[in-house]
């Protein structure tokens, strides 16, 4: 990998960058490319020790825009799954209501309305081989930190210790390193989505499979939602969503680690719908719970000498396709201010970064919380509406 020579700010300084996902990993390499010495701590064991969720859509004007800043747009041409940035909608009883499989698209690589889908682990590989050798440090779970004169002294679950000049919070919306830059806690949406994974659908759902297609297929019903994503190495990952009082998932009884009695809830939940749903739920090898949560709108904090976040660690939102997009956007803004020599010192660097991403956030999440309800808990006028949106 080819680098230039940092600047300045970053001149002799270790960065911290906490959290292995795609902010994460986006910006140690572009932090790289500048000749930055980064580290990247990651909690998870090792590169393969959990799946890492379904596909994700990449759009122009953030994620491509990344990719091409990264130098990675090969690799991404590569990995990307031609025809699952395509929908494919039902009704409750399986009828198909919008099928984009149908409809020949000429947009590429360069239209603005392209947007190429991929699947998270092959992101993260792409992600992980541009960086330099050793630059993440698995099996390191962030527990707590101190300043140590200019610097910081992490600590992590395994026992060992990292001292860092600059700490970069990336590991997602339960980020430790969070509460270091601020107090504002998250608010409740209204929402949650229980989440499958299935490994063989081919043969436990084909059914679903088949109506799924290698794309994207969304049931809609009154009051409540389903969406199916394929994961690059032949699963399926789903996401049951609806309106839920706050804390439903700790006061409803359910043990979300039993998948038996997930299932059970699942399929009286969905008991109007149609039966081949049933087999997507009794498919899935395991359960997760999400409630929806973001961080207020107008949320403002004092920029700090040496420390700031980015992606969902810094601006929660409720799901929209914007949120590995937006995380890797502020990567890009981040390694440019610390890198451009426009800032007097790193302090005036991070809030220049934070400025942009908090009114972008702003504008992102409010679009978010306005389509939840549409979303999740849908009426027979917002389904029609989806239908008008995809026409």
């Amino acid at each position: 990998m080819e680098t230039s020579e940092t600047t300045d700010l970053l001149q002799n300084k270790e960065i911290a960058i906490v959290g292995g996902g795609p902010g994460g990993l986006t910006l140690a390499r572009l932090l790289q490319l500048k000749g930055a010495n980064v580290k990247v701590y990651e909690r998870d064991f090792n590169k393969e020790a959990r799946v890492q969720g379904a596909i994700v859509d990449f759009h122009f004007e953030s994620g491509l825009k990344v990719i091409e800043a990264a130098d990675l747009m090969d690799a991404f041409k590569a990995n990307y799954m031609p025809g699952a940035d395509q929908y494919r909608m039902v009704d409750q009883d399986g009828n198909i209501c919008i099928d984009e499989h149908n409809q020949d698209s000429e947009a590429g690589f360069g239209d603005e309305h392209f947007r190429p889908e991929i699947d998270r682990g092959a992101l993260r590989n792409i992600l992980i081989t541009a960086l330099l050798p050793d630059t993440v440090v698995w099996d390191s779970e962030f527990v707590s930190m101190e300043q140590v004169n200019d610097a910081w002294e992490l600590k992590f679950k395994n026992g060992t210790t990292a001292t860092a000049a600059i700490v970069i919070g990336a590991e997602g919306y339960r980020s430790k390193i969070r509460s270091y830059v601020t107090a504002i806690e998250a608010l409740y949406s209204g929402a949650t989505i229980i989440q499958g994974e299935i490994d063989g659908p081919e043969k436990e759902c084909p059914e679903i499979y088949a109506l799924v297609d290698n794309a994207n297929l969304v049931a809609m019903g009154i009051g409540k939602t389903i969406a199916v994503q394929p994961r690059g190495v032949g699963g399926l990952t789903f996401y049951a969503s609806s309106l839920y009082p706050e804390d439903w998932f700790k006061t409803s009884g359910i043990d979300f680690n039993n998948k038996e009695e997930v299932c059970a809830y699942l399929v009286k939940y969905y008991e109007y719908w149609n039966p081949l749903f049933f087999t997507l739920f009794k498919a899935s090898s395991c359960f997760a719970v999400r409630p929806l949560n973001y961080f207020p709108l107008d949320q403002n904090w004092e920029a700090k000498p040496n420390l700031t976040l980015i992606g969902d660690a810094a601006h929660l939102m409720p799901p929209s396709g914007e949120g590995v997009n937006t995380a890797m956007l502020d990567a890009l803004d981040l390694s440019e201010c610390l890198t451009s020599g426009e800032f007097q010192s790193i302090q005036t660097a991070i809030a220049a970064y934070e400025k942009r991403m908090q009114t972008r956030a702003t504008l992102l999440a409010k679009e978010a919380l306005e389509g939840i309800k549409d979303f999740s808990s849908p009426s027979d006028e917002s389904i029609k509406k989806f239908i008008q949106l995809f026409s």
